[in-house]
């Protein structure tokens, strides 16, 4: 009776700790897939053209990146430090609200760390 009840208490406990899932919050899912495609496309092309052009390798590897940066920032995070870093470039007092403020130096290299931490995991050619 009691190896019985044992056998059952070890089935049970195994069973429950082979049906537990690692739950993937709503809120990763939704910040990974908010970037519209249209800028998914224009960030690959910008890389594939950083990259050495089109080939199979640079075109998946650039897609992947663009993933993996969507899984460290939001869009609205990574619009803004991409319009910081375009616009950083501008001479003069112009182009000083996209270079000085703090909030902006922030988020340029936020999307550097991350830009980075994508080019590693995706095996980007130089």
């Amino acid at each position: 009776m009691k190896k019985t009840l044992l056998i059952t208490a070890l089935f049970t406990l195994l069973a429950g700790c082979a049906t537990t899932q690692e739950a993937t919050s709503p809120e990763t899912v939704a910040k990974a897939n908010d970037y519209p495609t249209r800028d998914r496309v224009d960030y690959v092309f910008e890389c594939v053209a950083k990259h050495g052009g089109l080939s199979y390798i640079n075109q998946y590897a650039c897609g992947c990146k663009i993933d993996k940066i969507a899984e460290q920032m939001s869009f609205a995070e990574y619009e803004a430090a991409h319009t910081f870093v375009q616009m950083q470039k501008t001479p003069g007092e112009n182009g000083a609200p996209f270079r000085d403020p703090k909030h902006a130096k922030d988020l340029r290299a936020q999307l550097k760390a991350a830009d980075a931490a994508a080019e590693k995991a995706c095996f980007v050619m130089k």
